[in-house]
């Protein structure tokens, strides 16, 4: 297969992508992007044998506090500045939709380009708290699922109520180029380089410094 890149100046829409194109999903609020999440987009790059990773920008966690949530196009712009992968592409289709779960986007992807291999990509922090997701279960039958080990994490996320309830559709790390081949339920663990670095932490430090000043 040929694969073509092309330039993906309107960020409301989706990146372009041609059929048979293994594409990793990277959701979240991103507020703001680091240097963590672009560690995250390489390795399952690599680790998966994908064409493309998009990140999904969503407008808000319904599971989140809001009131320290930049505005959307902020979030993005950040990300577009941060990314210098031509494979690594950012969206924020899911405002322009209306989207709030992650289930509707999903949904939405698969039945729209039902030619795709797509692959949810997340980090083990949300994996301790995928249970509360809506419709986890069927995001979990939908398509493959990659979860990459996050600081913090590495011995709970393995043992928590949705990586137990879905624990005999794990498949090996050796197996991790098949991952976006496989029918769903299909999960791994990624095991791999780790940023200390979280959103949270940045949101922080920076309220830190204007206190100071």
């Amino acid at each position: 297969m040929s694969t073509v890149f092309l330039d993906n100046a309107r960020t409301d829409r989706l990146p372009h992508s041609a059929p048979g194109m293994r594409i990793g999903l990277f959701g979240g609020s991103f507020n703001p992007p680091h240097d963590g999440h672009r560690l995250v987009s390489r390795q399952a790059m690599k680790r998966l044998g994908l064409d493309a990773v998009w990140w999904l920008v969503s407008p808000g966690n319904p599971l989140k506090d809001h009131s320290e949530l930049a505005p959307l196009q902020e979030r993005i712009d950040a990300a577009c500045k941060l990314v210098d992968h031509p494979a690594v592409r950012i969206t924020g289709f899911e405002a322009e939709h209306g989207f709030r779960y992650t289930y509707d986007t999903l949904e939405y992807l698969t039945n729209s380009l039902p030619d795709r291999k797509f692959v949810w990509i997340m980090g083990a922090d949300n994996l301790v708290g995928f249970h509360k997701w809506e419709r986890w279960r069927d995001i979990a039958r939908m398509m493959p699922i990659a979860i990459y080990v996050r600081p913090g994490t590495a011995r709970r996320a393995p043992f928590s109520r949705a990586a137990t309830a879905l624990s005999a559709y794990r498949i090996d790390e050796t197996d991790a180029r098949k991952l976006a081949n496989m029918q769903a339920p299909a999960w791994m663990y990624m095991h791999g380089i780790m940023s200390e670095l979280s959103s949270t932490q940045i949101r922080n430090g920076k309220k830190s410094v204007s206190s100071a000043g």
